[in-house]
């Protein structure tokens, strides 16, 4: 069974609701402390044994080109006339530009969650699966997310969701719910896909979210979509996938365990996520623990 190697992530969105400050800086590099969204995604991609990010973005977004490009001399400059104490900087930096192959692609087309696929299709072989996933959310799991979506992969084939359990009601209308039959702890085959059910109509707890593992078919099936794309709402990759299952093709959903999900789609959860990896991170934790502390008295 052939891994994947690939991975593509959407990143073309505009982040309206972080303006003014996506104005001039893409939502996908916002920091997490001193790490931007997209390198999180990234760093747990590759860790999993992905060699080529394939970046759809738009014309907005050359940061993120220069962020995983190596650093411009006056910054090197910089760092070298601070001798040994930056030297490690130096090396971090080259790192980051190092860490895959970069392959950068403009999102042309159709509005919605399919069209960055059909964007980078053409990089996608025939017979290679790939991962598909957001640079504005991501869970911190062992093993990570994408792991787990390979895991399940090699041992039931068939194409992956991540999935969460949905923990707040108003969840049920801002996920796609599975429903299937369960085969294992952490596992259930999919035989439907319902996109923002409510509470009321929700045929599971177990909402779809973050990424995917897709078999290479799924193109041709997003191709025909968009000749027959009647312009009504966004062109999005749900009912294709629902159109596949009912056609026999094999899907999962993989509930990540040992993890956490962080969405940094919106203020407050961007706000969550930034205080809980500040609570967590080695040399700052402590102090802001207790600086929290200090305004909650």
């Amino acid at each position: 069974m052939k891994q994947p190697t690939k991975a593509i992530i959407a990143a073309a969105g505009f982040g309206t609701r972080f303006l003014p400050q996506t104005k001039a800086m893409p939502k996908e590099m916002m920091p997490i402390i001193d790490k931007p969204i997209i390198q999180i995604v990234v760093e747990e991609l590759v860790h999993a044994g992905i060699k080529d990010i394939i970046i759809v973005g738009s014309s907005n977004k050359r940061s993120i080109e220069d962020h995983f490009d190596l650093p411009n001399e006056d910054l090197l400059a910089n760092l070298r006339s601070g001798g040994e104490k930056k030297a490690h900087l130096i090396d971090m930096l080259g790192d980051v530009a190092n860490l895959a192959n970069f392959i950068y692609v403009r999102q042309k087309g159709l509005y919605g969650n399919a069209t960055p696929i059909l964007c980078a299709a053409h990089i996608i072989d025939d017979d290679e699966p790939f991962i598909y996933t957001y640079a504005d959310d991501f869970f911190v799991a062992t093993p990570s997310r994408t792991q787990q979506l390979i895991d399940t992969y090699t041992e039931y084939g068939g194409s992956v969701y991540a999935c969460k359990r949905v923990v707040r009601d108003n969840e049920y209308s801002q996920y796609g719910i599975i429903a299937g039959e369960n085969i294992g702890e952490s596992t259930m085959r999919v035989n439907k896909i319902v996109e923002k059910p409510g509470k009321e109509n929700t045929p599971s707890d177990l909402a779809t979210v973050s990424s995917y593992l897709f078999e290479p078919s799924i193109i041709g099936y997003i191709e025909k979509a968009a000749k027959t794309y009647d312009g009504e709402g966004e062109f999005t990759v749900q009912p294709i996938m629902q159109t596949m299952i009912d056609e026999g093709h094999k899907f999962f959903a993989r509930e990540i365990t040992n993890g956490t999900y962080y969405d940094t789609g919106n203020k407050l959860d961007y706000l969550k996520t930034v205080i809980d990896f500040g609570l967590k991170h080695e040399e700052l934790g402590a102090e802001l623990r207790e600086f929290i502390k200090s305004k909650l008295d």
